[in-house]
């Protein structure tokens, strides 16, 4: 299961740098079109705003695997095992809900635009919006395996702050615990 997971998210890197490699292509290549050769490639701006948006939802994806979103991690710090607790717990059922109805509007406008061609790709436009389906089904299944983790005591104490407020203050806090390791061993 966990070959299987990890060749999923796998996946997905290897489709945000297919995406932003075709976007450079794409869009490099109708500046250079426009100016050199006054052409152009008409379906470029359309496809490299569909890339985008796939790069951006799946990116989101990995990050929220990764807990590498930005938050405010600084009152949760202070907060016994049982407070943190709580916190992670009303933080992922909200974001649980708030992906659930992601999903639900993600399917509608999936739904809606099937038999809508965009005007210069003649691709159907549920394309866009399907996007937010697999993002929703992806993070959903990482909230609930995150609580499931927390309800089941396979969490750590310092994995219950999953948020950083800072990237610059993560870096400050892994290069402190690997001095206070490096200290410890001498």
């Amino acid at each position: 299961m966990r070959s299987l997971v990890e060749g999923y998210f796998h996946v997905l890197k290897l489709i945000v740098v297919l995406c932003l490699a075709v976007m450079v292509v794409l869009v490099f290549g109708n500046v250079v079109l426009r100016y050199g050769f006054n052409s152009g490639i008409t379906v470029s701006e359309e496809l490299s705003r569909w890339f985008f948006v796939y790069l951006t939802f799946l990116g989101a994806v990995i990050a929220m695997r990764e807990h590498g979103h930005l938050g405010v991690d600084s009152l949760v710090k202070v907060l016994p095992a049982v407070g943190k607790k709580a916190c992670l717990l009303a933080s992922h059922l909200l974001m649980l809900f708030a992906t659930l109805l992601f999903l639900q509007g993600s399917w509608a406008q999936t739904k809606i635009n099937l038999g809508t061609t965009a005007p210069a790709s003649g691709l159907s436009v549920a394309w866009v919006y399907g996007v937010g389906i697999v993002f929703s089904v992806s993070v959903a299944l990482i909230l609930l395996y995150d609580l499931y983790r927390m309800i089941t005591g396979r969490i750590s104490e310092n994995e219950l702050v999953m948020v950083i407020e800072s990237e610059e203050q993560a870096e400050l806090e892994a290069l402190q615990e690997q001095e206070r390791k490096e200290r410890r061993g001498q």
